[in-house]
């Protein structure tokens, strides 16, 4: 795996909390969104943007970063919510929900891709590509993934013919033949365009 360098800031002496989130564009489940501060020398070299990082090497990284990071907090959006406010706002008021636990105040956010909300007047700033550049936000990444993969897997249990312990939901060939045989689930997200058009599929 090829190992990144990371900025360990956007600017030196403040509090920057990273935020991302997983799920985004997935067909069932929720969206998860992590905020996280790390020590000013925090480094791993197997730290990146959590999707290019093997499961198992997220998984580490995800013990290592909820151990040493200064604060850390991880929400999820429900489907019920994602349906009823839309996913972008849905990811973005995942992400406050988690700055929200942090026991530590930030001087600044930095948030992975191009919108955000307004936080509490705390500055913030976008970052396209944000967890490929930042180690605040690369930790993010981490975790809202494993946690959101880990969520997705309990779930899987309760409905398996879907394949949510590999694919977490997202639209893979299998994933869309499952609903086209089975139906949808409580969890999936009627709001989105490949549900719907699975659906019309059945009738």
């Amino acid at each position: 795996m090829k190992t990144v360098k990371l900025a360990p800031y956007l600017q030196k002496g403040r509090v920057e909390a990273g935020c991302d989130e997983a799920g985004r564009g997935c067909l069932a489940g929720p969206v998860v969104a992590a905020a996280v501060i790390l020590p000013p020398d925090f480094h791993h070299p197997l730290l990146n943007d959590s999707k290019q990082m093997t499961r198992k090497h997220r998984d580490t990284l995800r013990t290592i970063i909820e151990a040493e990071a200064l604060a850390w907090q991880v929400a999820r959006v429900g489907h019920e919510e994602i349906d009823a406010i839309n996913i972008l706002r849905a990811s973005i008021a995942g992400m406050h929900r988690a700055l929200d636990g942090l026991s530590l105040r930030p001087d600044c956010i930095l948030v992975d891709g191009n919108r955000f909300f307004p936080y509490r007047g705390i500055p913030h700033v976008c970052v396209v590509k944000g967890d490929a550049t930042y180690a605040s936000i690369a930790a993010a990444s981490v975790l809202a993934k494993t946690h959101r993969d880990e969520w997705m897997c309990r779930l899987a249990k309760e409905f398996p013919a879907y394949g949510w312990e590999q694919n977490m939901g997202y639209p893979t060939e299998k994933h869309r033949a499952a609903i086209q045989r089975y139906g949808l689930t409580p969890y999936h997200r009627r709001s989105f365009r490949l549900v719907a058009d699975v659906q019309a599929l059945l009738f």
